[in-house]
């Protein structure tokens, strides 16, 4: 299947081997793992629970979305704007310039066109109707982070890519040239040419893997822009880590962090953030405002859909942490953002969205899928 992608080799290769990250013939986290932040009493979810475990895991009903191709036509007056688009998926317009984030378009955050976990919130905008991008940034191989159908179809478009070390692979082989394509290990920085906007990975807590066989053949980034005026954090998928402070002192400060905070549990606590370590990874940070991503568009472990939001909502106050949390397609500049509004609270009373299709209930796949995954899957 040609989304699984493509296992890196030649020079490629030996530029991720020479990197200190790598060991054993693949990648690693090297920041010892904070206590307390995986529950050794809890158990991974088996395929039953994960396919059928939970409570209001969906919406029942669609969320409420922007159109935001008419305020893309203006420019933003601070200079930073940021448009939620699902998921991780966000357009960052950085001082006159446009960069797209871990875009995903496509149904299911899986290999699979019938089985997988699917999209329940369709993108604002469809794909070719975004503006001119200048940037494409992939934090790591994750379904839901690097989509096959999307990345193919970025392929015909001008556009060049920042990675992480040996994500290039993959892209390569849906067709995006080789001279499109930067990989960077931690700490190494590309300055898009002809601009001054540089773009840094850094440390995250994660893993990688589109197959049974590939697990952490790959790195896995979080990532900074920064332009003359402003700089933006990305947290990609992670963990919490004390490396967030060595981030603000070698990066910082930033005027907003756009940080993980759906598909969380007790087992795997310290790969995924969720919305209580968002808020301290945010201070570690520095403490700009934090726009949460990771949630809203697909179902990823057994909390309740807006979960994260809600958390966030109660603990922020307290700890005198500022929110953005604009709606899907919310065009907001950090600089003006205004006070947060649950906007998610009014879509369990809206009209309830249409039965799933006959396929949905039948997917021919599900019957190839093991019986025990490797969670989390993203």
């Amino acid at each position: 299947m040609k989304s699984l992608g493509s296992r890196a080799a030649g020079a490629r290769l030996e530029r991720m081997q020479a990197s200190p990250l790598w060991a054993g013939g693949r990648f690693r986290n090297v920041h010892p793992m904070l206590p307390g932040l995986r529950d050794p009493q809890a158990t991974m979810p088996s395929l039953t629970d994960f396919l059928c475990g939970g409570e209001r895991r969906v919406p029942t009903a669609p969320l409420p979305t922007l159109d935001p191709r008419d305020t893309w036509t203006r420019a933003p007056a601070s200079g930073l704007r940021v448009t939620w688009l699902g998921h991780s998926t966000l357009l960052v317009e950085i001082d006159g310039l446009r960069v797209l984030t871990d875009p995903v378009w496509g149904p299911r955050a899986s290999p699979s066109r019938f089985a997988g976990p699917k999209r329940f919130q369709p993108v604002p905008v469809p794909l070719r109707k975004l503006p001119p991008l200048d940037l494409v940034l992939v934090s790591h191989d994750h379904y839901d982070h690097l989509d096959y159908p999307t990345i193919r179809e970025l392929a015909h478009v001008d556009v060049p890519f920042v990675t992480s070390l040996g994500v290039g692979a993959h892209l390569e082989a849906w067709g995006v040239p080789a001279g499109r394509i930067v990989e960077l290990d931690w700490w190494e920085s590309h300055r898009l040419p002809g601009t001054e906007l540089t773009v840094t990975a850094a440390p995250s807590q994660h893993f990688s893997g589109r197959g049974m066989k590939d697990r952490n053949a790959t790195l896995w980034s979080s990532l900074v822009l920064r332009s003359q005026r402003h700089a933006v954090f990305f947290s990609g998928d992670t963990g919490l880590t004390t490396e967030y402070a060595s981030i603000r002192e070698r990066l910082g400060p930033f005027d907003l962090v756009m940080l993980e905070v759906g598909a969380f549990h007790p087992a795997w606590g310290d790969i995924h953030l969720g919305p209580k370590n968002a808020l301290e990874a945010q201070r570690l940070l520095g403490g700009a405002p934090l726009l949460p991503i990771h949630w809203g568009t697909f179902s990823l472990a057994m909390h309740a859909w807006d979960e994260p939001a809600e958390t966030l909502l109660e603990l922020a106050p307290k700890l005198g942490a500022q929110l953005v949390m604009p709606r899907l397609g919310e065009a907001v500049e950090p600089a003006h953002a205004q006070a947060v509004e649950a906007w998610w609270r009014g879509v369990e009373t809206r009209a309830p969205r249409a039965p799933a299709q006959a396929p949905e209930a039948s997917a021919p796949a599900l019957g190839g899928l093991p019986k025990e995954m490797p969670w989390p899957i993203d």
